[in-house]
């Protein structure tokens, strides 16, 4: 806000008395001379006249500055008025409005008694579900079915076995892909090391075990964090369904379905091992051992 000063001024007068003093005349001489007669014309001086000067007016005392000199200053700044209190307007009464809380924050039971699942484990799941039944309706992708790959790829992340947030307390890692197991495929490094831990071939990791080109194409933030991490059960379990979802498929479909399975392991054993788990999941029962191939 500007500042308006007055023009500065003195009210005071100096330390001293005025003096009137009045006027006194002088002998003037006025030398006229006739036009005709030549003679001088002489005035003679008048007697002095003394001033008369009213008792009252003689002196003036001089006024002390105030003190201290910051409030004269300040006195010739102009200060606005303050402005006038704003209205007080009282909302009529409404109801709470409700905060959300994620999904996968929810307490989740397990399946029941014939197959068990960590409550962790199905809260990630269920979480994945909800998020693509969202982003994908028509994939109808039901958590159970990434409860069977979960089961037969790590066990659920070890029984469990990860922090508030989903991260796995260690690391899981399948064998290097070089080769030296039968029945797995030969994959040279892509992430030189970032997601896997090692820099000449690919393994799979975290707990719904990808690979690291895979996990790179489909990677999804399943716990809201900020960061996709294969390590993290929220994460991967969103992950794998954004995977089982892609191209447009319907789970719904048998035939979708398995194929949605065989992108994960090109395998009919390992659809039908999955399988098995899922409807264990969905009823609560047991698979049979039988339903139970070796992958």
């Amino acid at each position: 806000m500007g500042r308006h000063r007055k023009a500065s001024g003195r009210n005071g007068v100096r330390g001293s008395v005025i003096v009137l003093t009045g006027l006194v005349p002088t002998a003037v001489s006025a030398v006229g001379a006739g036009l005709d007669s030549g003679v001088p014309n002489t005035v003679e001086a008048a007697a002095p006249i003394e001033p008369t000067i009213p008792m009252e007016f003689a002196t003036v005392p001089v006024q002390a500055a105030p003190e201290p000199f910051e409030p004269l200053r300040m006195a010739t700044e102009y200060v606005p008025p303050p402005p006038p209190p704003e209205p007080v307007v009282v909302a009529p009464a409404s109801a709470p409005v409700a905060v959300e809380t994620p999904t996968w924050r929810h307490p989740v039971a397990a399946a029941g008694p014939g197959a068990t699942v960590p409550e962790v484990a199905v809260a990630a799941y269920s979480n994945a579900a909800d998020i693509l039944a969202k982003d994908s309706p028509g994939c109808h992708l039901p958590w159970t079915l990434l409860g069977g790959i979960g089961r037969v790829e790590s066990d659920h992340a070890y029984g469990g076995s990860v922090d508030e947030n989903g991260a796995t307390l260690r690391p899981i890692h399948g064998p290097s892909l070089d080769g030296s197991t039968a029945g797995n495929a030969v994959i040279a490094d892509t992430d030189d090391g970032a997601l896997d831990g090692i820099a000449d071939y690919d393994r799979a990791v975290g707990p719904m075990q990808f690979i690291p080109g895979t996990w790179r194409a489909y990677a999804a933030d399943g716990n809201g964090d900020g960061a996709a991490d294969p390590d993290n059960l929220f994460d991967a379990a969103l992950t794998a369904g954004r995977y089982l979802c892609a191209g447009g498929l319907d789970l719904d479909d048998p035939d979708q379905r398995t194929k949605a399975i065989l992108r994960y392991n090109n395998s009919m054993a390992y659809v039908t091992n999955v399988l098995a788990w899922e409807a264990a999941y969905r009823t609560g029962g047991a698979p049979s051992w039988s339903e139970l191939p070796p992958i």
